[in-house]
């Protein structure tokens, strides 16, 4: 029986507050599979039309091949590209933001969620979810949209205030605490490879940090002050934590709630704090250039296919290899810093991306592989 996908497949958080894994940064619901009628069987009074990956809405006998036909192959890597594509769309984003001047990362964090609201309430109406969600799962999913977009506003302020690549760099230890928290509140296992990882990612923050106790008090490689530059560190490392917790409460709902219902809470509690956090800070203003506005629209849009691609990536591409191909987030980061901000990092930055790429990727390749071995006992 040849078995067609429904059109919507689970999708993961952003990093970088981005509802980016994960993530670090760091941004994120059940798919449907449906069996394709038998040859000679039709619905009755009229055709039935399935709209799934391999029939495209066609009604039978067009929707699926044949019994013995040979099964068109799927693009291979093609969910690579598009995790690929989902990182340079989030670096691009994060450029521009570095680009704007004289607004504030709360009222950028603002836009961003009315561009998130804008696409997931026709999501919300076509699939009759509600905006509220299970009675049972109300209060995960406020903290999930709360920790959520608390993370989107710190890592947007690290932006703002120290080199794009260590910001970056910084939102990819997020596998790492996701794999600590998960064991602190869900009972999952933390081995001593979790510990390694941990270390390995604890050291990339300090090379990037550098601490004067450290490194001594002149510290080179750094945008402005020492001071906003351990402030920007201070705001990623929250904001990496941040976004762990929301993919450690993600697990604990499961596909109990659909994701749409998940990202509409991280963007309707994202916009009223952010207008809260506006009018108490009293840095409410419309960019006084045409540039910045068309920035604002930009960083909103790039965000928002950036996350489409990875969620398109996670339907078509196991997780593990997405896991490891989303470093590329910190290669486009460190080309781009070079290319547009003409800020060449240093080698104590280079050492602790190397740190950290290889934390998070250990994490993933651990997880993916420990995956395929459950799945293997299963059919066993």
């Amino acid at each position: 029986m040849v078995l067609c996908q429904g059109g919507e497949g689970d999708a993961a958080p952003a990093a970088g507050g981005q509802e980016p894994e994960v993530s670090p940064g760091r941004e994120d619901g059940p798919g449907t599979v449906q069996p394709c009628p038998a040859p000679g069987v039709e619905a009755a009074g009229a055709e039935e039309r399935r709209a799934c990956g391999c029939c495209s809405g066609m009604s039978w006998p067009f929707c699926c091949e044949a019994p013995g036909a040979k099964k068109k192959a799927a693009c291979p890597g093609l969910g690579l590209f598009y995790t690929i594509l989902s990182a340079f769309l989030f670096s691009v984003a994060s450029l521009l933001l570095k680009k704007i001047e004289d607004v504030h990362s709360v009222e950028v964090s603002a836009f961003r969620c009315v561009f998130q609201m804008a696409f997931v309430l026709p999501g919300l109406i076509y699939y009759k979810t509600g905006f509220l969600g299970p009675k049972g799962k109300r209060i995960f999913l406020f903290f999930r949209g709360f920790l959520g977009s608390t993370a989107m506003v710190l890592l947007y302020y690290a932006y703002q205030v120290m080199p794009l690549a260590d910001a970056t760099v910084i939102t990819f230890t997020s596998p790492v605490f996701t794999s600590l928290l998960a064991w602190i509140f869900l009972k999952e296992k933390y081995s001593l490879w979790d510990v390694l990882f941990t270390l390995f990612a604890v050291t990339g923050v300090i090379l990037i940090a550098r601490p004067p106790f450290l490194f001594g008090s002149r510290v080179t490689g750094i945008e402005g002050s020492y001071s906003d530059h351990l402030k920007g560190t201070i705001a990623a490392i929250a904001s990496t934590l941040s976004a762990a917790s929301t993919i450690v409460i993600l697990r604990k709902v499961g596909k109990s709630v659909h994701y749409f219902l998940s990202i509409w809470y991280y963007a309707v509690i994202g916009l009223i704090g952010c207008v809260i956090a506006l009018f108490v800070l009293n840095e409410w203003r419309l960019p006084h250039c045409g540039r910045d506005r068309v920035f604002l629209i930009l960083i909103g849009l790039l965000g928002l296919g950036g996350q489409i691609f990875l969620t398109k990536a996670l339907q078509i591409e196991k997780a593990g290899p997405v896991s490891i191909m989303r470093t590329m987030d910190v290669v486009f980061a460190f080309i781009l810093q070079v290319l547009f901000l003409n800020h060449i990092p240093t080698w104590w930055t280079v050492g602790g991306a190397l740190c950290v790429v290889a934390s998070s990727s250990g994490t993933a390749i651990r997880k993916w592989r420990h995956s395929v071995k459950k799945a293997k006992q299963r059919e066993i």
